[in-house]
C-alpha cells in the first residue's frame, strides 16, 4: 500500500512536470517581434512552459506530443501593456454615489470582470494607478490562478495632499469627511510623505502614484494647480527608492508637473499642459510620458452630455480633455520617451486598443506605437529582460490580431488570440 502511494505521488509529479513543460508551435502569418522595425512573414514561435525557446523562419513541423496553433492568417506580436488603468471601477453617471453604495466585495467582483476584459483585449500587463486596495487582492488572485486577468503592477492607493485630487473625502459632507492621513494616502509634509509610502509598501503596492496637480474627476474646483511642495515630492521619491519602487505622477498643470520632473519621478501621467521646458527636462532625466489620450477624449465627449458628470467636473473635463492629444503630438515630435497608457476606468475597460488609433492620429507611426506598448512599457516597469519582445528566453506573452496594424492601426481592435505566460486565454479560431 505504501509503495502504491509512492508511485501515485511520483505519477502526479511527472504529470505536473509534463503539463508545465508543454511545447507549443505557433505558426504566424506575420510576426511583429518588436526587436526589429518591420514585420516578418511565415514564422514559427516555439513555446515551452511559460517561455519562448525558439523563433524560426517558416512553418516548422511540431514533433509528436507538441501542440500547433494556426495563426497563419494573423499578425502576431508581444503581449500588449497598458501603463495606466484603474481596474476597480469604470466611469458612469452614478460613479459618485457608488462609493457610498458599493462594499469592497462588490468592487472586487466588478474588478475581476474588468481585468478579464483587459486581458481579452490583448493587454497581458498593466499598471493599476490607484484604487482602494482591492487592486492588490486582484493582482494576488490573478497571480495565484484564481481568476483570469493581466499581470498587474499596482500603486494600491494614490497619495494626495489634503483636498488634493486623490483625497478620498473630496465632495463628502462634513460629518462623514473625517481627517484622512498617511495611512489613507493623504499627506501634508515630507515626513508624512515617507509615512504614506511606507503604508503603501505595507499594503502590498508595487509602485507609488502621486497626484501632483489637480484632476478632472475629483470634486474639487481646480484641475490644474500644483498640489505638492517640491520637498514633499522629493520625499516621496526618496522613500519609494528605499523600498525599491518607482513613482508615477498624475499631472495636468505645468507648475506641478515641473516640480514632479525636477524631483525625479519615473513617469508623468496625462501631462496635459506640458511645456517645452518640461519636455526638455524629461528628455534630460529620462522621464517617461504616459499620455492617456483615450481618457481625454472620453471626458471631453461626456462633458457635453447633460448630467453625466457633476457641473464642477464637466467644466474641468471640457478644458483638459481636448488638449491631451495635441500635447501628445508635440511631445512625440520633441522626442519625449512615450509609454502606452489609457487611464481605462475613466474610459471603458477592454477598449484600450483605441489608444493606438489616437496615437497614430497624433503623428506616431504604427510600429512606434506598438513598441510604445511593448518595448518602452517593459522598460518603464523594469521588465525588459522578460517582456516586450518575441525572442528566445522571453516570457511567452503573445497576441494576434486580424489584419495588418502597420497598414491600419484599427487592426489592433481586432484581437483574436491571447497567450499569457504560455497559457492560451483566447483563440477565436
Amino acid at each position: 500500500m505504501q509503495n502504491f502511494k509512492h508511485l501515485a505521488a511520483l505519477a502526479a509529479i511527472l504529470f505536473t512536470f509534463c503539463a508545465s513543460a508543454q511545447t507549443t508551435y505557433l505558426h504566424c502569418g506575420k510576426l511583429i517581434d518588436c526587436v526589429g522595425n518591420s514585420a516578418q512573414s511565415e514564422m514559427t514561435i516555439v513555446v515551452e512552459g511559460n517561455r519562448i525557446t525558439e523563433v524560426r523562419k517558416g512553418y516548422a513541423t511540431a514533433p509528436t506530443g507538441s501542440a500547433t496553433i494556426d495563426l497563419r492568417s494573423k499578425t502576431v506580436m508581444p503581449g500588449l501593456m497598458d501603463m495606466h488603468v484603474h481596474l476597480e471601477g469604470e466611469s458612469n453617471p452614478k460613479s459618485y454615489e457608488e462609493k457610498f453604495r458599493l462594499n469592497p466585495s462588490d468592487v472586487a467582483y466588478q474588478a475581476e470582470v474588468f481585468g478579464k476584459k483587459t486581458l481579452m483585449a490583448g493587454f497581458t500587463t498593466v499598471r493599476d494607478l490607484g484604487g482602494s486596495g482591492v487592486n492588490v487582492s486582484l493582482r494576488n488572485a490573478i497571480n495565484a490562478g484564481l481568476v483570469e486577468g493581466p499581470r498587474i503592477f499596482t500603486a494600491e492607493k494614490s497619495i494626495a495632499t489634503t483636498g488634493g485630487h486623490a483625497d478620498p473625502t473630496n465632495g463628502v459632507k462634513k460629518d462623514m469627511m473625517g481627517d484622512p492621513g498617511p495611512a489613507e494616502g493623504v499627506i501634508n509634509s515630507a515626513d508624512e510623505a515617507w509615512e504614506a509610502v511606507r503604508h503603501r509598501y505595507k499594503n502590498g503596492a508595487d509602485l507609488i502614484k502621486i497626484t501632483a496637480t489637480g484632476g478632472v474627476l475629483s470634486m474639487a474646483a481646480n484641475g490644474l494647480n500644483p498640489q505638492f511642495r517640491e520637498e514633499e515630492i522629493e520625499a516621496v521619491v526618496a522613500a519609494a527608492k528605499d523600498y525599491g519602487m518607482t513613482v508615477a505622477a498624475h499631472c495636468h498643470g505645468a507648475d506641478g508637473m515641473l516640480r514632479a520632473v525636477q524631483a525625479g519621478v519615473t513617469s508623468i501621467e496625462h501631462g496635459t499642459f506640458m511645456t517645452d521646458e518640461i519636455m526638455d527636462l524629461m528628455k534630460k532625466k529620462g522621464t517617461y510620458y504616459v499620455p492617456t489620450i483615450s481618457a481625454g477624449r472620453f471626458v471631453a465627449e461626456k462633458a457635453k452630455q447633460s448630467g453625466y458628470f457633476p457641473a464642477m467636473v464637466a467644466a474641468k473635463a471640457a478644458i483638459v480633455g481636448p488638449q491631451i492629444q495635441a500635447t501628445f503630438s508635440k511631445a512625440y515630435k520633441a522626442g519625449v520617451k512615450i509609454a502606452f497608457g489609457t487611464d481605462a476606468g475613466v474610459s471603458q475597460h477592454g477598449q484600450n486598443a483605441w489608444e493606438f488609433v489616437f496615437m497614430n492620429e497624433g503623428g506616431m507611426p504604427p510600429m512606434e506605437a506598438i513598441k510604445a506598448a511593448t518595448v518602452t512599457t517593459a522598460g518603464l516597469i523594469g521588465k525588459s529582460a522578460d517582456l516586450g519582445t518575441i525572442e528566445k528566453g522571453k516570457i511567452a506573452d503573445i497576441v494576434a490580431v486580424d489584419g495588418d496594424p502597420l497598414a491600419d492601426m484599427k487592426a489592433m481592435l481586432k484581437m483574436k488570440f491571447v497567450m499569457k505566460e504560455g497559457k492560451v486565454y483566447r483563440n477565436d479560431e
